[in-house]
């Protein structure tokens, strides 16, 4: 419940800056401001800066050009891949646990206190090795045997925590640029029709709409490439996390192993 609320807040954050950031309103100086500063004898914004504003300025205006139908869906699919995407960012890197550090620790307990002490140890970390441990040594008294089967277990209990609502960052990653090519095809039928009811093929007339059309593809390609950038960082700190994993779970039964001799 904790983590749903924190990522609906986050989307609601997200919800609220980025239209701000996607505004009709300019900071930029309009050419009557800029020639009254001309005549005022001010002095006017050098060529570097100006280029830097007429490109938030041309992203903004492409963006309202669209049109809020499936530039505001496409919009949506950015605000929430990103809420999903941060939420599991935080939460990887604060599952991630230094293995090494955490195995001499319960080897150590091991060897001075028994499995109390190791679990002690495990209880006072986080992270779902630490977890797989402290699994696998309250079951070490029924056994090798039963300690492998809860470390394999609970392994997979874990795995499905660290992939949790990856699934929807893929889906949006899919979703918008077909939203991007549906409001493309939905333009391109309006263009045909503004022909068919004017009966002349006039490039003015259909020009806006057609231009307006492909804006839809790409910022739908767009948000896609931002998404897929932030989807595969997560599924390689998955991938480590998983790793560190499975190599934990093998050292953790050795040192039963070794313990019970």
């Amino acid at each position: 419940m904790k983590r749903f609320f924190s990522l609906t807040v986050l989307a609601l954050f997200l919800m609220a800056v980025m239209p701000n950031a996607f505004s009709q309103e300019s900071d930029s100086p309009t050419a009557q401001e800029t020639e009254v500063a001309t005549e005022a004898g001010q002095e006017q914004p050098q060529p570097a800066e100006a280029q830097k504003a007429g490109f938030t300025q041309e992203l903004k205006k492409r963006f309202i050009e669209g049109g809020p139908g499936f530039m505001g869906i496409v919009l949506l699919c950015l605000i929430l891949g990103l809420a999903i995407a941060i939420e599991r960012i935080i939460f990887l890197n604060l599952a991630t646990t230094n293995t090494a550090k955490l195995t001499a620790s319960v080897e150590e307990a091991l060897s001075a206190g028994g499995v109390e002490a190791a679990k002690e140890v495990c209880r006072n970390t986080k992270g779902p090795v630490a977890s797989i441990f402290y699994q696998g040594l309250d079951r070490s008294g029924e056994g090798v045997e039963s300690a492998e089967k809860a470390v394999v277990a609970y392994g997979g209990v874990q795995m499905g925590q660290l992939e949790k609502n990856v699934s929807w960052i893929s889906l949006f990653i899919a979703l918008a640029p077909m939203l991007g090519f549906m409001g493309t095809v939905i333009g391109m039928i309006q263009a045909f029709d503004k022909i068919e009811a004017a009966g002349d093929m006039q490039p003015s007339l259909v020009a806006g709409g057609i231009k307006v059309a492909l804006l839809t593809t790409v910022f739908g390609l767009i948000v896609a490439i931002i998404l897929q950038i932030f989807y595969n960082y997560i599924i390689s700190k998955i991938d480590s996390i998983v790793n560190d994993m499975e190599d934990a779970s093998i050292t953790l039964i050795d040192l039963l192993v070794a313990n019970q001799k």
